[in-house]
């Protein structure tokens, strides 16, 4: 199987009315507006194939591109394949989503989570809050700098209301992520969400919204949830 094979698999499986949607958060032509239920279907059959999950991401059709961060082997990707990634990743839904699920699960999420978030770049920024978010939810406490993870929820309060867009709505996901995924600081982002108050973005034509942080993780809290890690970012 190979990237040209699966593109030809992908295009019937589209709906102009799914493309509308997924236009409305960014996604550009190419894209055929294949459903996620399908993408799924076909991870199935494939699992994992590091090289052909390159080889969708480079073909630029959104839905390949999804695709193959679905069947990325995250362990196998080098932090090369994660720069073009990243720099590649026109949209939201690429940047906070495909590149940040599989960079969490590589060996690099950290460092590369850290960098890009100092990026001048929106979306890089994006992807960087992003994949720390996603790595706070799959890596167990131990595995985690605790003290540097609230160093980041201060810096979040400092500056998540000057930010563009995609990264505030991602710097907002973080005191959520750290909120309900690492136990030892809930209350510390509930008290920083607190202090920055509810936090507005432009989301288009969409019928997305930010959520109150500190409102969020005590839904987390009272589901009794807390501290509960995903085995991976994906979904």
């Amino acid at each position: 199987m190979n990237a040209k094979a699966i593109l030809e698999e992908l295009k019937p499986l589209g709906s102009e009315s799914y493309k509308r949607v997924i236009f409305n958060h960014g996604v550009a032509e190419p894209c055929f507006g294949v459903k996620v239920s399908d993408l799924q279907k076909i991870v199935k059959r494939i699992k994992k194939d590091y090289q052909l999950a390159l080889d969708l991401y480079d073909t630029g059709n959104y839905d390949a591109m999804y695709l193959a961060g679905l069947i990325a082997d995250d362990a196998q990707m080098t932090k090369a394949d994660l720069q073009r990634w990243v720099a590649n990743a026109y949209c939201v839904p690429l940047c906070g989503s495909t590149v940040a699920w599989v960079t969490a699960g590589s060996r690099y999420g950290w460092e590369l989570g850290l960098e890009w978030i100092d990026s001048k770049k929106p979306l890089v920024a994006a992807a960087g809050w992003a994949t720390l978010g996603s790595l706070v939810a799959i890596k167990g406490d131990e595995e985690l700098e605790l003290a540097e993870l609230k160093r980041l929820l201060q810096r979040v309060q400092k500056n998540i209301l000057q930010a563009p867009d995609a990264a505030r709505r991602q710097m907002n996901s973080f005191i959520i992520a750290v909120g309900s995924y690492v136990s030892p600081l809930t209350g510390t982002a509930i008290q920083i969400g607190e202090q920055i108050g509810p936090v507005t973005a432009d989301v288009g034509n969409t019928a997305c919204q930010v959520p109150f942080a500190p409102e969020y993780i005590r839904k987390v809290e009272k589901r009794g949830s807390i501290g509960k890690k995903r085995k991976t970012a994906k979904c």
